[in-house]
């Protein structure tokens, strides 16, 4: 017997390639509920966007054209929040749900959960971005939209029953700026599931005749920092690190900008973008790789967002290049170079110092895979988020 059905909305990644998501929806059918998730679906899957994955029932609409303006940033939202209405409706009529799960970006989808919630529906808002800090980290701008963004997260938290956050920072925000009584927010971190990311046998033509390896694995978007780190790594080069192959690993709203860039900074010969790839290559790369990078600049959003790639090479025991980030730091500890001011001639300099340094790399890889499997993996969280939904819908009673 079920415990209750969850209806998960989420917008700014297709499932399963929304790890978070996905790890949750698995999570919360193992921990006994029905789980269906509404997202964007990938072009490649538009012949079956609805179907059962993993006990998963997902519905999923065809993915809006890429953000490169405040206008089609107002586009997008509009566009997702239609899609997500009609078939949070298609669920409803064919199984009624218990909770609406919201995980933002947007912020938009508490106004599909106000309609719900006078039939008994539970609103759960689960912040995974800072939705007035991406655009200012987008656009650099506290204009009308920006105060827009404010009120619609004000929204988000006022209509919740519960939040969820991804680390301290995001709830203190929750409380503070959100209003929510601090009972009522459960901190469930962000962390790579173990046996994902287990090591496997290195595959040195990935690095393309040179003899070492740097990764950068994540979204990338103009808030992402990817190039910071290409031309970090045009600095590395000029300092004579020329033994090194970059792989750029993942996609998003800048991709061809970004090859772009390589190309302009003369990188071709030294990094390969890969676009994404399937969990195997992707362990033949982190398995192979000797270092992992951090980009992201320090900015409203970033300082206090956890950044999953960070985690996720700890997990595999890669040191990690990072710029210096307050939730970075605490993830990582002494398993991170950190640089500071978004400086990326001393980025490029890390870099060289750290392919020359292989006792360095081994035992910095060493402490973050220790405080991955000590607290940091998913399978501390899947628990707490568990537990948080047996709470909210009184299972035990």
């Amino acid at each position: 017997m079920r415990k209750g059905h969850i209806l998960i909305l989420v917008e700014n990644l297709p499932v399963p390639f929304d790890r978070r998501v996905w790890m949750e929806s698995l999570a919360l059918t193992e921990g006994g509920y029905k789980v269906s998730v509404i997202s964007p679906c990938p072009p490649q899957e538009l012949s079956e966007p609805d179907k059962v994955l993993e006990g998963i029932h997902v519905f999923r609409y065809p993915m809006p054209k890429p953000t490169k303006s405040k206008l089609s940033f107002i586009q997008e939202f509009w566009y997702c929040y239609r899609q997500t209405k009609r078939l949070a409706s298609k669920v409803w009529k064919s199984d009624k749900f218990d909770v609406i799960h919201s995980c933002n970006p947007p912020d938009t989808f508490w106004k599909i959960a106000q309609g719900y919630k006078r039939r008994g529906v539970k609103f759960v808002f689960d912040h995974h971005d800072l939705c007035p800090e991406l655009y200012l980290s987008k656009f650099n701008r506290q204009d009308l939209l920006y105060r827009m963004l404010l009120w619609l997260e004000r929204q988000q938290f006022l209509t919740a029953d519960a939040v969820i956050a991804t680390n301290e920072s995001y709830k203190e925000i929750a409380i503070k700026r959100g209003g929510k009584d601090p009972s009522q927010v459960t901190v469930v971190r962000s962390g790579p599931l173990l046996s994902r990311f287990e090591r496997v046998n290195s595959d040195d033509s990935l690095k393309r005749g040179r003899k070492h390896l740097g990764i950068y694995l994540g979204v990338m978007g103009p808030q992402d920092g990817v190039d910071y780190a290409l031309r970090a790594i045009r600095h590395a080069i000029d300092l004579g690190m020329r033994d090194t192959t970059f792989a750029f690993i993942g996609s998003g709203d800048s991709y061809e900008d970004l090859i772009a860039l390589s190309n302009k900074l003369q990188l071709d010969d030294f990094v390969c973008f890969t676009g994404r790839i399937s969990d195997e290559e992707l362990k033949k790369y982190l398995s192979t790789a000797d270092f992992g990078i951090a980009p992201d600049p320090k900015n409203p959003l970033n300082d206090v967002s956890t950044m999953n790639k960070v985690v996720e090479y700890m997990a595999m025991s890669l040191p990690v290049v990072s710029f210096d980030l307050k939730e970075s730091r605490f993830s990582a500890g002494e398993a991170a170079v950190y640089i500071a001011n978004d400086d990326e001639k001393a980025m490029g300099a890390a870099m060289k110092a750290l392919v020359a340094d292989p006792e360095g790399r081994k035992r910095m890889g060493e402490i973050g895979r220790k405080r991955v499997e000590s607290m940091l993996a998913w399978d501390f969280s899947k628990k707490v988020l568990v537990d948080f939904y047996d709470r909210l819908l009184d299972v035990n009673r």
